[in-house]
């Protein structure tokens, strides 16, 4: 059996060679990601100009794959030259930093990569961690971060998976894992609203003109069962499942259209 992994924190990023060493005992693994971080890129494909793709050494020996674009640019290669067949998993991650909730879910390059291989039937995991030290989510390369729980997390979930597939109806699984679990328990929840409250903060650069950054503050009123309470307040570990189908009700759009 085999699993591509991707991310969107970089081929060289602490979290991808934990993936690699969750399942590297249920199967063979492929690892092709971008080449640096891109973490907030969402699902974006590169149309403009070339991709190229390097190969990297990762510290047990192993070949991974470097690619110069986006998440999803990195699993169509992966998918349509590195590989020879389709793989039986996909995992995206691991993370660094949750990936919760329904506003910012289509701006993760995480869920963004994620999306792409199970647009394709692949059953497909996309795990993060949670993490207090702001500052680390946005470094290329390794950080200082243990990983070692969500290893044995992920190794739990994709047994079964690669035993079952994924049930009918669900394209794939967003799994978040606390910083500090109360326990070793999967709790299946229901996406909350939103990841962040967003902040805008201007600035004058030295001509005296504005530009502006955009930040978040934690999203603090989601409800009991949703992946950002359990997650943050009961210290669960996380698992949403979620289709890539987004249409809304067809009858209701009709009934409201008759005039």
């Amino acid at each position: 059996m085999k699993a591509l992994i991707s991310n969107d924190d970089g081929v060289t990023a602490t979290g991808i060679f934990s993936a690699k060493k969750a399942v590297e005992d249920l199967c063979e693994t492929v690892i092709v990601a971008p080449e640096t971080q891109q973490s907030g890129i969402g699902h974006a494909l590169t149309l403009y100009e070339p991709l190229r793709v390097n190969e990297k050494c990762l510290k047990d020996g192993s070949i991974a794959y470097g690619v110069s674009g986006t998440p999803t640019d990195a699993v169509t290669i992966g998918l349509f030259q590195i590989l020879n067949e389709k793989p039986d998993l996909m995992i995206s991650g691991i993370n660094t930093g949750f990936n919760l909730g329904q506003a910012e879910l289509t701006t993760s390059g995480t869920i963004g990569a994620a999306i792409e291989a199970a647009s394709f039937g692949i059953p497909t995991i996309a795990i993060s961690q949670e993490v207090t030290k702001d500052h680390v989510k946005f470094e290329n390369g390794a950080v200082d971060v243990d990983f070692s729980f969500a290893e044995k997390m992920l190794n739990k979930l994709a047994k079964i998976v690669l035993k079952k597939g994924l049930p009918e109806g669900i394209d794939l699984l967003n799994v978040n894992i606390p910083e500090n679990p109360v326990d070793d328990e999967f709790e299946v929840v229901k996406l909350g609203k939103r990841m962040y409250t967003p902040v805008m903060e201007k600035r004058l650069d030295p001509r005296r003109q504005p530009y502006y950054w955009i930040g978040g503050e934690p999203y603090t009123s989601d409800e009991r069962g949703s992946d950002g309470y359990e997650l943050k307040v009961s210290q669960k570990s996380t698992i949403t499942p979620l289709k890539i189908d987004l249409t809304g009700d067809l009858k209701v759009l009709k009934d409201f259209l008759e005039i």
